[in-house]
Order: structure tokens, then C-alpha cells, then sequence
């Protein structure tokens, strides 16, 4: 891979002029021409992901800059991405809220075992390291979270230094994009709390319905979480019996209508 070091006398001109150029964007596509410019010669990469809101709580919007195909914000497969990010938001958390480097080999195991060609889930497994940085916002009390994705060995540098000095212009130029439908419905409120109030579910069998949320299997919930299948299939009859229902698209039917409605 080449080296996409600058020379320490050309980086201040560098920066500005990125700078200077971000200040025309208002669209998504505007964002990745930016992104796919100048930008790859300190910050390579293939995907962005962006996400923002209240991680504890797992209130989480997000968004997605690549021209990779089917790599979109709401493209099939993108359904458990804020759970994805919620990890990598621990791993920022983790390192101080630095520009914090990944193997996302070592994520991969999140994805289950799906993945159509061409689509996101796909796209994220040809992904080998990535950076992650964000922002908090101390009087909204939110944080938003960047992620760089990349199918190459991500430099250190002068990747961190780059992203520390253009994430507040990557976070503004996002703030003046228009929203997309589905990011402009009121957050939920959170999972965690519907659950346990409405129905005494333990935190194991909380994390057992947001895998099985996102379509997982119990041979696959079993390997995510370390157990074994026959665990697994055992938590879920005492979540049926909790939830009075049958099968997993009633438990999660009903977890969902006390989320969003109750």
C-alpha cells in the first residue's frame, strides 16, 4: 500500500485547503466527492459510518458515506448497525476518546453468518481496519461517533492527526445535510428500559431479543455471546413464557409495540 504521509511543511496548507472546500457541502454526494478527494491522501478509506444520539440508551441514528454498491444509510442489512456502532462506541470510550485504530476482523463475528453480494453485511466483510473518533456535545448531552472503514491497512499517520483535525469539519458538514426520512422520526425510546419495566426480562435475555431483533439464529446468538445453542434455545422459552407469546416474531412484535408505543 502507499504511503499517504505528507510532508510535514505541506500539512497546514493541506488542512485549509480542505477546509475551505467543505464549506460548499449540502448534499450526501457533495460529502463523498469531498470524502474520495483530498481527503484520501490523510484519510483513507472506503466507508464512513456516522452515528449519533444517546449510546446507553441505545437511541442511535445513523448515517453512511461510501460509493461502494449497496453500501447506503438504509440499504437491507443495515438494521443492526446502531448495535454495531454501540460497540465501537465502547472501544472509543475505551481508549479516552482518542482516535483509536481497529482490526474490524475482530468485529466480524457481529455480522452473523448472512451476506447477499452486494449488499452492506457484504461489504463490511471485505473491510480489514478502520479509525474511530467522535464528538460530545456537553450541552445536548449526545455524542456523535465516525468510523473509518477501510479493505487496506489504514496508516496510523497521518491518519489519527487527520481526523482529529477535521472531525468538527466532517461533524459540521454533516449537521448541514439534509436528514433523510428515517432519521427525522423521534427517537425510541430505550429497549433496555421497555423491557425490564414491562416485563422483568434479565440483561442476558435482554441481549438474547436485540440479536434475535436483528434476525439471528440460536446457533448464532450462542456463538456472539460465547454459550451454547441449547442455552440459548432455553432462554428463549422463558422469554416466551414472560412475554405470553409463542414464537420470536410475536416476543419481538410485542417488545416492539411497548418500545415505540407503550
Amino acid at each position: 500500500m502507499q504511503s499517504h504521509t505528507l510532508p510535514v511543511s505541506g500539512d497546514s496548507g493541506h488542512y485549509l485547503r480542505l477546509i475551505e472546500s467543505a464549506a460548499a457541502i449540502r448534499r450526501h454526494i457533495d460529502l463523498l466527492q469531498w470524502l474520495q478527494g483530498d481527503v484520501q491522501q490523510c484519510m483513507p478509506h472506503e466507508i464512513l459510518l456516522a452515528g449519533w444520539g444517546n449510546f446507553q440508551e441505545g437511541a442511535i441514528r445513523h448515517d453512511i458515506v461510501s460509493k461502494l454498491p449497496g453500501v447506503r444509510s438504509y440499504a437491507v442489512g443495515t438494521d443492526g448497525l446502531p448495535f454495531l456502532l454501540g460497540k465501537f462506541h465502547e472501544s472509543w470510550v475505551f481508549g479516552g476518546r482518542q482516535p483509536s485504530s481497529l482490526d474490524f476482523r475482530n468485529f466480524e463475528y457481529l455480522l452473523g453468518n448472512a451476506s447477499l453480494p452486494g449488499s452492506f453485511s457484504s461489504a463490511l466483510r471485505s473491510m480489514r481496519s478502520g479509525v474511530i473518533h467522535g464528538m460530545r456535545d456537553e450541552r445536548g448531552q449526545c455524542e456523535c461517533l465516525y468510523v473509518l472503514l477501510s479493505s487496506q491497512k489504514i496508516p496510523a499517520e497521518p491518519t489519527s492527526t487527520a481526523i482529529k483535525v477535521l472531525m468538527p469539519v466532517i461533524d459540521s458538514a454533516l449537521r448541514q445535510v439534509s436528514q433523510l426520512p428515517q432519521q427525522q422520526k423521534p427517537f425510541p425510546k430505550s429497549l433496555r428500559v421497555g423491557q425490564d419495566e414491562a416485563f422483568g426480562l434479565s440483561d442476558r435475555e435482554i441481549q438474547i431479543m436485540d440479536w434475535v431483533a436483528m434476525g439471528k439464529t440460536n446457533s448464532e446468538i450462542g456463538s456472539i455471546l460465547n454459550i451454547s445453542g441449547f442455552t440459548v434455545k432455553n432462554h428463549m422459552q422463558r422469554i416466551f413464557q414472560k412475554l405470553n407469546v409463542f414464537n420470536r416474531a410475536q416476543a419481538v412484535s410485542k417488545i416492539n409495540g411497548v418500545t415505540f408505543n407503550g
